[in-house]
C-alpha cells in the first residue's frame, strides 16, 4: 500500500490552497458560503444566520473517541468543534456550542497550532466538527499547519447543509467527508431547523462530496485516509424519512457507503416543544432503520456504541 499523503499537502504545492483560501475569505464580505447565503460583510462586523463574524470561535478541541471506529483506531479523533451553526436543529445534542455560542474566537495561527497539536498527541486526523461557516478561517490556518509539519487525513464534518459551490473550493484539500443526511421531507426540515431546502441540499452536497473522495478508504489498520462516510440519525415516528433516504444513498452515491446509523437521539435543545420529538427512539424503531439500510444493500454499517435511553 502506497504510503499516505493528505491531498492538501499537492494543493500546498501547487499553489491551489492559496488561491482556495483567496477565494473563500473574499467571500466574507457578502457572505454566501452556505445554503443561507445571507449576504452580510462579515468582515465589518455583521453576522448572518450562523452569528460568525471573521474568526472562527471553537468551543473545544480533544482526541474523541466515541467517533465511527474507523476515525477513532487506538489514539481518537482530534475533533476540533467549532461553535455556532448554520443549520441549528432544534434537537441539537450541543444546544449550548449551536445555539447559544459557547467558545472563543480564534486567530488563523491559533486555530493551526491546535491542528498540530492534536497531531502531536497522536490523533489520526483533524476532525472539523460543523465547518460549513467557519470555511475560510479553516483553510488560512489550515495554509499556516501545512507549513509547519501537518500530514494527517483532514476530516470534513458537517450537517450536511452546503453549498456544492464552496465544496467546491474544498475539492482537492479535504481528505474525507463526513455529513449528516438528516431529513427526507421538506416539512420537517422546515419544523426542526427552518430550513425546508435542506432535504435539496443535502443530495447535492453528497453527490458533489462522493465525486471528490469515493468511497472510503482504510489503511492496514483499518484507519480511515480518504473518501465518503454518512451519518443518519433515526428520529422518532421515522420523521427522518429513513427509508428514502438509504435508497438514495445506495441508488444515487454508492451501495458501499460507509453508513453510521445512529441510534442516540434524545430531545435535547427545544425538541420536546414538537409532540412527535419528546421522546428518545426505541430500539425497534433503530432495529428496523438498520433493516433499510440492509434491505438496499448498504452494508458497510459501523457499530454503534450508544446505549439506548428508553422513555
Amino acid at each position: 500500500m502506497p504510503a499516505f499523503s493528505p491531498r492538501y499537502h499537492l494543493a500546498h504545492r501547487d499553489s491551489s490552497l492559496r488561491t482556495k483560501t483567496r477565494q473563500a475569505l473574499a467571500q466574507l464580505s457578502c457572505c454566501t458560503l452556505c445554503p443561507r447565503c445571507c449576504r452580510v460583510d462579515r468582515t465589518a462586523g455583521e453576522k448572518g444566520y450562523c452569528r460568525t463574524g471573521t474568526h472562527a470561535v471553537v468551543a473545544s478541541y480533544h482526541a474523541h473517541f466515541g467517533e465511527e471506529a474507523p476515525l477513532v483506531g487506538k489514539n481518537g479523533s482530534g475533533t476540533i468543534f467549532f461553535s455556532h451553526c448554520n443549520l441549528l436543529c432544534n434537537f441539537c445534542q450541543n444546544f449550548d456550542i449551536s445555539h447559544e455560542g459557547e467558545g472563543y474566537e480564534l486567530s488563523a495561527p491559533e486555530l493551526a497550532q491546535i491542528m498540530l497539536s492534536l497531531q502531536a498527541a497522536g490523533c489520526h486526523n483533524i476532525n472539523l466538527v460543523t465547518p460549513s461557516h467557519v470555511v475560510p478561517q479553516i483553510l488560512s490556518a489550515l495554509s499556516l499547519a501545512v507549513e509547519s509539519g501537518l500530514e494527517i487525513p483532514l476530516v470534513y464534518n458537517s450537517s450536511g447543509y452546503d453549498s456544492v459551490e464552496t465544496l467546491e473550493v474544498l475539492d482537492g484539500v479535504i481528505d474525507i467527508y463526513m455529513p449528516d443526511f438528516k431529513f427526507w421531507d421538506a416539512s420537517i426540515a422546515q419544523l426542526t431547523c427552518r430550513a425546508p431546502d435542506y432535504p435539496e441540499v443535502a443530495r447535492k452536497a453528497l453527490v458533489e462530496m462522493h465525486r471528490q473522495v469515493g468511497d472510503l478508504t482504510l489503511d492496514a489498520h483499518g484507519i480511515a485516509m480518504n473518501g465518503l462516510l454518512i451519518r443518519h440519525l433515526v428520529l422518532p415516528c421515522d420523521l427522518a424519512g429513513t427509508d428514502r433516504i438509504t435508497a438514495f444513498i445506495a441508488e444515487k452515491i454508492s451501495k458501499n457507503t460507509y453508513f453510521n446509523i445512529m441510534n442516540q437521539y434524545r430531545p435535547c435543545g427545544r425538541a420536546s416543544e414538537v409532540e412527535s420529538m419528546a421522546r428518545s427512539v426505541t430500539e425497534e424503531e433503530y432495529t428496523r432503520a438498520v433493516e433499510m439500510a440492509h434491505k438496499v444493500g448498504l452494508q458497510r454499517l459501523d457499530r454503534p456504541r450508544r446505549v439506548f435511553q428508553l422513555y
